[in-house]
């Protein structure tokens, strides 16, 4: 079903790990079980890719400081918090950190589940975006110097006759450095231009 993604569980219940891994594995999920937050950070690599079901109340950093300090690492991993104890100003600091979801104990399956294809579906798209600002890094820096002072004024809407004088070259010189930037960029409008640099 999912067998790109992982689901990353994190509880220092380990009777709670292995009925959740044992819930997700029969369903087609791949799951990654830690006894802690710290665990789960000492092992994290940047390419790790799913979402993660996070234990609030656990032995050393509680889940909420474990979410916290994932987006200070800028780990765009989507989480779900789970809660023996919930709370609503727990639930709100969870929503305030970005949460997908926040679920109480003992875990509704569906409503797991629900939220975990959730949680996968932004983990998609954050891969997605990702890919498609490294595809855009790479394309611009194929550009020379001049290709990129030319792009600059275009996507600021100077005309070709203005660039030229700007730049001390000729309105043909303009419009030879323009084709050549939109066919290494691959893009034949302004507009999709515009696009990629506000993406860089």
């Amino acid at each position: 079903m999912q067998h790109d993604l992982t689901v990353f569980i994190v509880d220092d219940d380990p009777s709670v790990r292995d009925a959740l891994s044992l819930l997700l594995g029969v369903r087609g999920y791949r799951t990654a079980m830690f006894a802690s937050g710290e665990a789960f950070l000492q092992a994290w690599q940047p390419a790790w890719r799913g979402c993660m079901l996070i234990d609030i109340r656990m032995s050393g950093m509680d889940g909420l400081s474990l979410q916290m300090e994932l987006r200070r690492r800028d780990c765009r991993i989507p989480v779900i918090i789970m809660s023996g104890h919930g709370d609503v100003s727990m639930a709100r600091a969870a929503f305030k950190a970005d949460a997908v979801d926040f679920l109480e104990k003992p875990v509704d399956d569906g409503k797991l589940i629900a939220a975990i294809d959730e949680a996968l579906a932004r983990a998609r798209s954050v891969h997605t975006e990702q890919q498609r600002r490294s595809r855009s890094d790479t394309l611009l820096s194929e550009l020379t110097p001049r290709e990129r002072e030319v792009m600059e004024l275009v996507v600021m809407g100077r005309h070709n006759r203005e660039i030229g004088p700007a730049l001390g070259i000729s309105v043909r010189t303009v419009e030879v450095h323009k084709a050549r930037l939109m066919a290494k960029l691959g893009v034949d409008n302004v507009a999709d231009l515009v696009r990629i640099t506000m993406q860089d």
